[in-house]
């Protein structure tokens, strides 16, 4: 029997995913609706409908859920008990809610891929200092953990480094909330496997990448990978994440390179900042092959089209950005995200492509260096 094709999509969240969405909604047949915040939000200019509200407004949800067939994410500050109140009503969710947890809540996520024989760093989840498993895990460290707030941190937000081991029970005492803490990793890199599933569970695996970090923020993403000899490692685990979690879209994974192998870092259940090299590097970009997922349609290709891609982050600098400058750089693919400046925040990317990787890093570091980034070249 064949599935129901849903031509109104709806997004929860206006950022610069839902932004890039819209942009290529048209081409694969959907009519993009956006839950924004306000009107200057980042998806505004490319939807084809708007409801101002806040995702955690059940009216706002609401008036959302009825003008669209499906809603999916573009970010995971949501609230469970609303969603799982939509689903009960009737809304089609793509995500759903048993999948969307393990994107949402990274203390979920540990202690259920750990039950499943999933490369995951050592961990405790605890809600407060004084937890006795807190201190025995400490005791077999042999460096300071890294700690992690359970809900609500991404791009480097509610992730903590302390310099020392006794600064952790202070540390989740003024967090107040529930934390992973886990052990703290000798990398060899960071890698991202990049996937997107069907509703009938066709999973397609996009190319492995590697990326590069500057203050818990991915600065770059470089195709192909520097770990290649991975890739086939990656694409397994990825599979098998996807079959556990059971999502509908995208699927981003990123890893620990170890000398162990593969450990789990973060998994997202959206459109990706590690796969927006995919929009002029591979057959089906990934906000496209989104669309269709959740739309129930075909996935389109996830082949590479070019031999070399890098993609730059533009984080907002001293000074305002400027990304005519940066559309002047000959082989700069310039996406702006329509923000207003902000010291600190994601203004867009820059992506280069070229059969020459070097040549590739350089037209792409100048583009965004020119679009004023506040981030530098790495190494």
């Amino acid at each position: 029997m064949p599935q129901l094709i849903s031509s109104r999509v709806g997004v929860v969240g206006a950022g610069q995913l839902a932004r890039m969405m819209g942009e290529v909604a048209s081409h694969v047949g959907v009519e993009l609706s956006v839950l924004a915040l306000s009107e200057d939000d980042a998806a505004v200019a490319t939807a084809d409908r708007v409801v101002i509200g806040d995702p955690g407004d059940p009216t706002a949800l609401e008036t959302l859920a009825r003008a669209v067939d499906v809603v999916t994410f573009d970010h995971e500050l949501v609230d469970f008990d609303l969603l799982n109140a939509m689903a009960r009503d009737g809304v089609v969710l793509r995500p759903d809610v048993a999948a969307l947890r393990f994107a949402v809540d990274k203390a979920y996520q540990r202690v259920h891929f750990a039950a499943h024989g999933l490369p995951v760093p050592n961990f405790v989840v605890v809600a407060s200092p004084s937890d006795p498993t807190l201190a025995t895990f400490l005791d077999g460290l042999a460096a300071p953990p890294v700690v992690k707030v359970a809900r609500g941190g991404y791009d480097g937000r509610g992730v903590f480094f302390p310099d020392h081991v006794n600064d952790v029970a202070g540390l989740i005492a003024s967090l107040g909330t529930v934390v992973v803490v886990e052990e703290r990793l000798d990398l060899r890199g960071e890698v991202a496997q990049l996937m997107v599933r069907a509703l009938d569970g066709e999973v397609a695996h996009y190319p492995l990448v590697s990326t590069v970090q500057s203050d818990g923020m991915c600065v770059e993403v470089r195709f192909p990978s520097d770990f290649s000899t991975l890739a086939a490692e990656a694409a397994a685990l990825g599979q098998r994440i996807a079959d556990l979690v059971g999502a509908v879209g995208i699927i981003a994974i990123e890893l620990f390179v170890t000398d162990a192998g593969l450990v789990i870092n973060e998994v997202a259940l959206r459109p990706h900042n590690t796969g927006h090299w995919t929009i002029e590097g591979a057959a089906t970009d990934q906000f496209s092959n989104h669309l269709r997922a959740v739309s129930g349609q075909r996935l389109g290709s996830t082949e590479p089209v070019v031999a070399h891609a890098v993609m730059v982050n533009v984080v907002g600098g001293d000074e305002p950005a400027a990304p005519n400058a940066a559309m002047a750089v000959v082989g700069a693919f310039v996406h702006d995200y329509g923000k207003a400046w902000r010291p600190g925040r994601k203004l867009g990317h820059v992506t280069a492509v070229d059969d020459d990787a070097g040549r590739a890093r350089v037209t792409a570091w100048a583009g965004a260096m020119a679009y004023g980034t506040r981030t530098r070249e790495t190494a």
